[in-house]
């Protein structure tokens, strides 16, 4: 049996934007996506970027948990225009890591944006104990945050998906969960 495996949880988060699919994937290929959708309490951000979701593509973001430095390397493993595209963590602060990234047409001329990720956190099961439910609640208000973030920005956007900058928006940090979670590699 792989112990390991048996570790990993399971986050899923839905939510309804009002706009096509194709719309709200533009947005998460656009250049400002991924800084975007980072919670203004994170202190991560984006060191390096291939500046796609193509196969392949990297991301490497940068930050603080606490006093410890923490650098999160995604790499982009799945690319379906306009519904799919996933990302797994290469190195960074959790065990496992693969978030797919899902936009789903709901019939209506919108769009059921889902977020699938399974995790693991580092310290196998001593880890789980002391750490999950933390990395658990950090997920969900960072997600809860990113989904209105991405239902503003792409409804605003009267569902073209690459609206500009507003202000107010953060343009210079990257995703995270205080290096505890948030697919830096995920581009949205």
């Amino acid at each position: 049996m792989n112990s390991g495996r048996s570790l990993r949880q399971t986050f899923v988060k839905e939510s309804r934007i009002q706009a096509p699919p194709d719309a709200v994937f533009r947005f998460h290929e656009s250049p400002e996506a991924l800084t975007r959708l980072i919670p203004p309490w994170e202190s991560m951000r984006v060191a390096e970027s291939a500046g796609s979701l193509r196969l392949g593509s990297r991301v490497v973001l940068r930050g603080r948990v606490g006093p410890i430095p923490v650098q999160w390397v995604a790499v982009h493993t799945e690319y379906e225009p306009p519904h799919l595209f996933a990302d797994r963590q290469e190195s960074g602060p959790f065990a496992w890591w693969y978030h797919r990234h899902r936009f789903l047409d709901d019939g209506q001329g919108g769009t059921i944006l889902r977020d699938e990720v399974e995790y693991q956190v580092p310290m196998g099961a001593v880890g789980l104990l002391m750490g999950g439910p933390f990395v658990r609640r950090k997920l969900e208000r960072m997600f809860a945050y990113r989904h209105e973030a991405t239902r503003r920005i792409v409804e605003a956007a009267g569902g073209r998906g690459t609206p500009a900058s507003e202000p107010g928006d953060r343009t210079a940090t990257g995703p995270g969960l205080g290096g505890v979670g948030a697919t830096g590699t995920d581009r949205g």
